[in-house]
């Protein structure tokens, strides 16, 4: 059986009509928007992000902790 990721859209916005995406934590839509590490990760321990041109790779350690590397 072959299973298949979801692709979340990291520019959701608190619409209240709307319910949340998986991952999503809704609040205050004052406050900072907010994504749990499961719905970033996925089950991986390393993702890429690209910012203005150059890639930085967000990791898990061992530790559980999050670095992030350029």
């Amino acid at each position: 059986m072959t299973t298949t990721r979801t692709s979340y859209d990291l520019s959701y916005r608190d619409h209240r009509n709307e319910p949340a995406p998986r991952g999503f934590l809704r609040g205050d839509p004052r406050q900072l928007r907010t994504l749990t590490s499961q719905a970033l990760f996925l089950g991986e321990h390393e993702i890429g992000i690209e910012h203005q041109g150059s890639l930085y790779r967000l990791k898990i350690t061992r530790q559980g902790k999050l670095i992030l590397n350029k």
